[in-house]
């Protein structure tokens, strides 16, 4: 047993999502999006060295000290796998771990609207889950993920730096792919993956505009392709995708991007008042006729709108979504206000009016 794997225990007792450990600090545990002190001694750089290096593989330890970061998973069987990230700071060596569940929930255990599920019986395009660092996103893919694995049978390659969620192939055959151990980048592993007879593709993150146009292309050639962005909300999703692209290219990527795309799921966690953990409030794009037509003539400001019209197709904004949160007393005036587009719609609902209104 390694001598970290205590940290791991007691995060796992706590309920903690994440582990932070620094040289020059006391560790740090997540818990329900705040960060609490473990009763623990602050950690100088050489012990903490050893310790992380315990768990580290040799090659990796190496391809550390000459980068300075370092991506890859470590799992204790019966208790969890963890998303491990080193990087070097100014007091020396540093590490975030991510605790990723061993058992992995299905859309309607985690509370997610039908429409999400059905993701999973698109024949083919392109489907994006998007949001900040530490939003859900891969826990909402795995989900998807799941029940493709269960109501289909078919083919899923999934290319993650580094593997997240493991899935034991049930209908599906699954085949999962880690960057820098398995292939050499996304970009790398999307190539090959269309020579490889997948049906369904699942790209951890969308990072360049190699792997962008890669995934667009599989979508675009009879492949279900679910991918995450670092975006806030559908409308910047779209936008960003195009805008990542020359100046030259946009307008052929905007015509690419309005047949190949078919849902954005954008999603916001916030810490629950009624019992202990975290929900998501998500905002739901789906491409319609209508929508598509916005995409393809680079009116992306007009999307809302359809959003708002557009609820029986099982779109929804991230305000009445926040919404409905709010009025179900999951979580509070004060955190549904500070997410919120529309502030004046939540305003009213706090005990004391922000001093600044006017300026949000």
């Amino acid at each position: 047993m390694a001598q970290i794997d205590a940290f791991f225990k007691l995060m796992n007792d706590k309920g903690a999502s994440d582990l932070h450990m620094m040289a020059g600090q006391q560790p740090a545990l997540r818990i329900r999006g705040e960060m609490e002190r473990v009763k623990f001694r602050v950690l100088d750089n050489e012990s903490l060295k050893g310790m992380l290096y315990e768990i580290c593989p040799e090659d990796k330890i190496k391809a550390f000290e000459e980068s300075g970061d370092l991506d890859f998973a470590y799992e204790i069987p019966g208790l969890a796998r963890y998303r491990c990230n080193f990087f070097q700071q100014k007091y020396g060596i540093g590490a975030v771990f991510r605790e990723i569940p061993s058992n992995i929930l299905t859309c309607e255990q985690l509370g997610l609207p039908k429409v999400v599920a059905r993701l999973a019986s698109l024949p083919k395009g392109l489907v994006l889950v998007t949001g900040p660092t530490g939003s859900g996103k891969s826990t909402t893919l795995a989900a998807i993920i799941d029940e493709c694995n269960k109501t289909r049978k078919h083919h899923i390659i999934t290319i993650e730096d580094p593997i997240e969620f493991v899935h034991k192939s049930q209908n599906c055959i699954i085949n999962h792919r880690e960057v820098g151990t398995h292939t050499r980048g996304f970009a790398t592993a999307l190539r090959g993956a269309l020579r490889e007879d997948p049906d369904i593709i699942l790209v951890g993150e969308m990072r360049d505009l190699e792997t962008i146009a890669l995934a667009m292309e599989a979508s675009m050639t009879g492949h279900l392709v679910f991918g995450t962005l670092h975006t806030m909300n559908a409308m910047k999703t779209v936008d960003r995708i195009i805008e990542i692209f020359p100046s030259n290219q946009q307008e052929q990527v905007r015509s690419t991007l309005s047949d190949a795309l078919k849902a954005v799921v954008s999603q916001t966690l916030f810490k629950r008042i009624d019992i202990e953990g975290r929900v998501a409030a998500l905002e739901i794009l789906i491409c319609t006729p209508a929508v598509r037509n916005l995409i393809r003539e680079a009116k992306t400001y007009q999307i809302l709108s359809s959003m708002q019209t557009g609820k029986k197709y099982g779109m929804q904004t991230l305000d009445d979504a926040i919404y409905e949160l709010l009025e179900k007393r999951k979580i509070s005036a004060e955190d549904a206000y500070a997410n919120c587009y529309d502030k004046g719609r939540f305003v009213k609902y706090l005990r004391t009016q922000p001093a600044d209104f006017t300026e949000i």
